[in-house]
């Protein structure tokens, strides 16, 4: 292929039969996380639930987390129609669609009990077609097409998390009400099935597992009986670390420590961040289908590596408002750009037969150093070294990942003939 191909092949990959559609169903993936998180809390708050009630509310989006365990069932089964992967989406839209019309038939004053209740089907359901979807996009998508694929899931889950979180609340406190706001959400969840009709079949559908013991078993025993498994598994862990120190409590910094009003963060963060990290994950996904996975995972992820230096400047620095949007947003744009062919890697890393538990148990993997790492270790790492210290050492943190993906460069390249 000549460059001048190259690049119209990179610029027109996102027109692609297989990746436009992934636009809206990353928007169907998104819409049910605010209405049984965020949005569900304020409609609880503004209806004088007590703050008991409205913290055990936090616990309905545990099947998000917990999603891996009935994934082989996804592998296995599938209904009657459209296909292994599609068939499921169909089912759990409509079903979700039903079920988020439901909750705005209920009130948190008078039924939080049922309420709640709903909203844990709500969540167990998107879960279930977040699997779904996920095994769907590693199918169908070709290597070349796997990290624009990536960045439109991005962008429809942020638009859609816009819509049922900002978008909700405004048209529930001056509009429609909640319960009618509810219900415009199932609404709009209706008319994302479209989307799962039009959207094409992988050109060679895998076979299911034969039997619910196999797809059990078989996803790990294929996983692990390749050669490097373990260090495939190291890498998924540590190609972001640094990035999920950077930004466990940034939030915290720039308000306590930097001296930004919480208006000013909240304003960059949602406006800017959000903005940037879309531009990162799209200008990534065309960027991979011209550099290939290996490249753009190690370019990536030094410039992931290299914005968290922004928070560093922020920390020495006297408080000027450019200078902390510039930080957030660089920060942020190499972070959508790692995204994308982070992704990427995740879908090239599950075999077509295993995909819903594989990627299920990938994307699981790779949220441990952001919750159990960064998260618990970053007040002790801020205590010892400062804030301008610990900046320094999220860059040291970046390390080792880059290191790994150096060492496993063959078998990354290899990935993309697959």
């Amino acid at each position: 292929m000549t460059d001048a191909s190259t690049t119209r092949s990179a610029g027109n990959v996102y027109f692609s039969r297989r990746v436009a559609p992934q636009l809206a169903l990353g928007f169907a993936s998104g819409l049910p996380l605010a209405l049984t998180g965020g949005t569900l809390q304020a409609w609880a708050t503004v209806s004088n639930v007590s703050l008991q009630s409205i913290g055990f509310l936090t616990l309905v989006g545990t099947a998000y987390t917990l999603k891996f365990l009935w994934s082989p069932l996804i592998d296995r089964y599938a209904p009657p129609w459209l296909g292994r992967r599609r068939g499921w989406m169909l089912l759990m839209q409509l079903l979700l669609a039903l079920a988020i019309m439901g909750m705005g038939l209920l009130s948190p004053g008078s039924a939080l009990p049922e309420l709640a209740m709903l909203a844990v089907v709500v969540a167990v359901l998107s879960a279930t077609q977040d699997i779904a979807f996920d095994a769907y996009s590693t199918d169908v998508l070709h290597s070349e097409e796997r990290g624009a694929g990536a960045a439109v899931k991005v962008l429809g889950y942020r638009i859609a998390m816009i819509v049922s979180g900002g978008l909700a609340l405004v048209l529930a406190d001056s509009w429609l009400g909640w319960r009618h706001t509810y219900v415009l959400m199932g609404a709009l969840m209706l008319v994302c099935m479209a989307a799962t009709l039009w959207a094409p079949e992988p050109d060679a559908p895998a076979a299911a597992p034969g039997n619910l013991g196999q797809a059990l078993v078989e996803p790990f025993r294929e996983f692990f009986g390749r050669r490097g498994a373990i260090g495939l598994l190291m890498l998924i862990v540590l190609y972001k670390l640094g990035d999920a120190f950077a930004g466990a409590l940034s939030t915290t910094f720039l308000i306590r420590a930097a001296g930004y009003t919480a208006t000013q963060v909240g304003t960059v963060n949602k406006v800017l961040g959000l903005a940037a990290t879309i531009v990162g994950a799209l200008a990534g996904g065309s960027i991979m289908a011209r550099w290939g996975l290996y490249r753009s995972l190690m370019a990536f992820g030094l410039l992931q590596a290299v914005s968290n230096l922004g928070y560093w400047l922020i920390s020495v620095s006297p408080s000027h408002l450019w200078l902390m949007a510039a930080g957030v947003g660089v920060e942020n744009l190499c972070g959508g750009l790692g995204t994308a062919a982070f992704v990427g890697l995740l879908m090239a890393l599950c075999r077509h037969e295993y995909s819903a538990t594989q990627f299920a148990l990938l994307s699981a993997l790779s949220a441990v150093g952001r919750i159990y790492l960064a998260g618990p270790l970053t007040p002790t790492l801020v205590d010892h070294m400062g804030w301008p210290g610990f900046f320094l050492f999220t860059v040291v943190i970046s390390v080792p990942g880059l290191l790994m993906l150096y060492a496993y460069r063959a078998r990354i390249a290899a990935l993309e003939k697959m």
